[in-house]
């Protein structure tokens, strides 16, 4: 039955105490004088005034303490005062007023926020490839990652798209699935920073890593085909080059020899033409003083140097006055006259042996036939 029906004798106002009656305000100021003071009387007035004054400065104090606050390291302090930004505190003790007048919210500045992302991005050529991107952030200011933004994580989520589509969605495929993963990594930190400080977060990208990015599952096969083909022609470009490698020193090698050796047979045969040059002027001079003996000199000692490189031996029989004794050599070596079964003698060829005959004139001629008897032979 509900209490505001008749019957049954149901009062909200009803006092178990008091049968019914409402309490007397009177009395329950009267217990507590009594409690904290005595008796009624001056004296027992004053007591429980000084009571009651005690206890409000017991609460007082203890509403005053309750505004001290602790920040701790790493972490920052948002002041408010009746729900105004007022100040910034650093690590440390610090003192506000207590609540409700200000109050404190502690915003962890060194803590590093994960985030990771899973989609599928459209390339410039038209491609799809599977992204798998994850980012870790800090809060750079406090007060604006706070108030300026509503919902941080959801914004974080947002600008990571927008950053990812951007830079993939401006790239070849084969670029973002080869050669081009570190560039891109930096462009999407880079735009993803630039975003957040437009939209003033308050956050900072530390660092983005791009975990997988892949064709769709339909059409890898092909994909990997083609990154096997690629492989092998970077493999047979870094044999060719370390085969280079060794060949070209090799073959500037023997090039710069070969150009010493030439630069060394010119300086020789420079030298030598000189040298002959030279001869031939010194030559010249003593030509002009004495003609015959220079022509005899010339003509005795081309004909030295043309039977040294002979393997005969021609002298005349006839003149046999000077005997030349040669050790022994192969028998095909030594020529005979037939004429005479004793060895053939050889001119002397020094000026003081052939003025050993009757003059020195008989002695040229004679060596001259000798030597023609050997150019005949």
């Amino acid at each position: 039955m509900a209490w505001n029906e008749p019957g049954g004798g149901k009062d909200p106002w009803s006092n178990p105490r008091g049968r019914g009656k409402p309490p007397n305000i009177d009395d329950a100021l009267g217990r507590l004088k009594d409690r904290f003071g005595g008796g009624g009387g001056g004296m027992g007035s004053a007591g429980g005034s000084k009571g009651i004054l005690a206890i409000l400065g017991i609460v007082l104090v203890g509403w005053l303490i309750s505004g001290i606050y602790i920040v701790d390291e790493g972490e920052r302090g948002i002041v408010l005062t009746f729900g105004e930004y007022t100040s910034t505190a650093n690590p440390g003790p610090h003192w506000h007023p207590p609540y409700p007048i200000s109050d404190v919210i502690t915003v962890n500045v060194d803590q590093y926020r994960d985030r990771e992302l899973s989609m599928s991005v459209l390339t410039n050529d038209e491609n799809i490839v599977e992204v798998d991107l994850a980012s870790q952030f800090t809060v750079r200011d406090p007060y604006s990652f706070l108030f300026n933004v509503r919902d941080p994580n959801g914004t974080l989520q947002d600008v990571m798209q927008s950053a990812t589509r951007e830079v993939i969605g401006s790239s070849q495929m084969d670029y973002v699935l080869t050669d081009g993963r570190v560039e891109i990594v930096d462009a999407v930190r880079t735009r993803m920073q630039e975003l957040l400080d437009s939209y003033k977060t308050g956050l900072n990208v530390r660092s983005v890593n791009l975990q997988d990015v892949q064709p769709p599952e339909p059409v890898q096969p092909a994909f990997e085909d083609a990154i096997r083909a690629r492989e092998d022609e970077q493999r047979y470009i870094n044999e060719a080059l370390a085969y280079a490698n060794q060949v070209v020193p090799r073959a500037r090698g023997d090039a710069a020899q070969i150009l010493e050796q030439a630069k060394g047979y010119r300086s020789r045969v420079v030298n030598k033409a000189q040298g002959q040059t030279a001869r031939f002027d010194a030559l010249l001079e003593s030509y002009r003083i004495a003609p015959s003996i220079i022509r005899e000199r010339m003509y005795l000692e081309t004909l030295g140097e043309i039977y040294a490189k002979g393997n005969k031996i021609v002298v005349d029989p006839a003149n046999a006055n000077n005997i030349l004794n040669l050790p022994a050599v192969n028998k095909d070596r030594i020529v005979q006259d037939p004429a005479s079964s004793a060895p053939l003698a050889v001119p002397s060829l020094t000026t003081g042996q052939g003025l050993g005959g009757d003059s020195s004139s008989t002695s040229s001629n004679n060596n001259r036939s000798g030597l023609r008897t050997r150019g005949s032979e």
